[in-house]
């Protein structure tokens, strides 16, 4: 355990016993992830290769004693309307300075009941009651969080798992980890209203420390890959480009749809039936250009995997796949074309300071880039992109490095 987690318990517990007046019960993480490779290509059936990162989302869970039903302490959260509603305090503050609250019942959700940060708990409420027929009442949670929201590091579903493993152990319901992924994928795409695919979720609740997750997303099998940075003097660098976006109001439902339209035209299930040798001579250019994306974005995690797990008798390297980051970029902001001008030069801003690889991650417009760096050159290509930035007149990004953590689970 580190430090980190060590010291996060005790003061979740202390925030939480302050806010609602009694003691959690207990407290759980959930990490945000970093996709090194496999962009769109989850929700067409394909391969994704996400690592698990060390910003995760907090939650403190208890349940309310009979007739308990006001808050105590900061007063942060509004008396309960009834004794069945579930209360959700945030860490993070609106522009008065006040802590971000809400609170409803599992019998009044349906889609659309809910906007914004709220929506994606109270999605796990009601996909929890519909999957397992369990209605969940009485409970409060308090919930902090390190994933930057809206950089494309999977804060939401991030939330989403934290408050589902929660729940699973608060009322028994015994999901199992394939289980917990797909409950949050409906969540988010029936409640939240965001057509994502599969690969956050997976990524939170699936990966090991020091892994990569290998995840075929047609039948979620999945193979721990060796991602160990330090073995090679090697930093994973995010670049947040504080462009914010949204799944569920940008172009990413178009693209999905365009993607399942040509797979039936080219007579498959799902793109991930077919490979690059397939005649796309019937789709429209627009069509090619998002198919071409994923079938390349397919071989390339493929080909990333063997790098990593040194196929053909080669030792492991990481620093092998610089070169399949950028091309995966170029692919995503030309074919796909869900890049935007703060990604595209974050990229290449990093690539001439000196980074061995770079690309967006994430649905695209907007959001995050990552870059594989040597160590002894994070500095550099820090400046590098801070310059960059500067002389465009955009916004100072935020950079930062994360490494391969562990999955979600129980904070002691």
């Amino acid at each position: 355990m580190s430090a980190a987690t060590t010291e996060t318990g005790p003061r979740l517990r202390r925030e939480f016993e302050a806010i609602f007046g009694y003691p959690p019960l207990e407290s759980f993480r959930a990490p945000g992830r970093v996709n090194l490779i496999g962009e769109h290509t989850d929700y067409n059936n394909g391969f994704v290769l996400p690592i698990a990162i060390d910003r995760a989302v907090h939650v403190a869970i208890g349940q309310r004693a009979q007739g308990r039903s006001d808050a105590q302490g900061r007063g942060t959260a509004a008396p309960a309307r009834r004794e069945e509603s579930i209360r959700i305090v945030s860490d993070h503050r609106d522009e008065r300075g006040e802590r971000l609250a809400g609170q409803f019942t599992a019998e009044e959700l349906v889609p659309g009941a809910l906007q914004g940060w709220l929506s994606h708990p109270a999605g796990v409420v009601d996909e929890i009651a519909k999957t397992t027929g369990t209605a969940v009442g009485g409970i409060d949670l308090y919930i902090e969080s390190t994933v930057p929201v809206g950089a494309g590091l999977s804060s939401s579903h991030a939330l989403e798992v934290a408050v589902l493993i929660a729940l699973d152990e608060v009322y028994g319901l015994g999901l199992d980890e394939r289980e917990k992924v797909l409950l949050t994928q409906r969540a988010e795409n029936d409640f939240v209203g965001a057509p994502t695919g599969i690969v956050d979720q997976a990524a939170s609740v699936m990966t090991e420390a020091g892994h990569a997750l290998f995840l075929d997303c047609r039948d979620l099998r999945t193979r721990q890959i060796p991602f160990d940075l330090d073995a090679e003097g090697l930093r994973l660098l995010v670049i947040d480009t504080r462009v914010s976006h949204s799944h569920s109001e940008s172009g990413y439902g178009d693209r999905r749809r365009t993607c399942e339209e040509a797979a039936g035209i080219l007579g498959a299930e799902s793109l991930r039936e077919l490979d690059e040798t397939v005649d796309l001579g019937p789709l429209t250019g627009e069509q090619r250009k998002q198919v071409r994306h994923v079938l390349s974005e397919n071989a390339r995690v493929r080909a990333t995997v063997e790098l990593l797990e040194g196929h053909g008798g080669e030792s492991r390297c990481i620093r092998g796949i610089g070169e399949l980051l950028l091309a995966s970029h170029d692919s995503l902001a030309h074919d796909y074309e869900v890049s935007c001008p703060e990604l595209d030069t974050a990229v290449a801003a990093a690539t001439s300071g000196g980074a061995l690889g770079a690309r967006m991650i994430g649905g695209g417009f907007g959001g995050s880039a990552i870059a594989l760096v040597d160590s002894t050159r994070v500095d550099r290509v820090g400046e590098a992109v801070v310059a960059a930035f500067a002389d465009h007149g955009y916004r100072a990004p935020d950079i930062f490095a994360v490494s391969a953590g562990e999955g979600a689970g129980r904070i002691d």
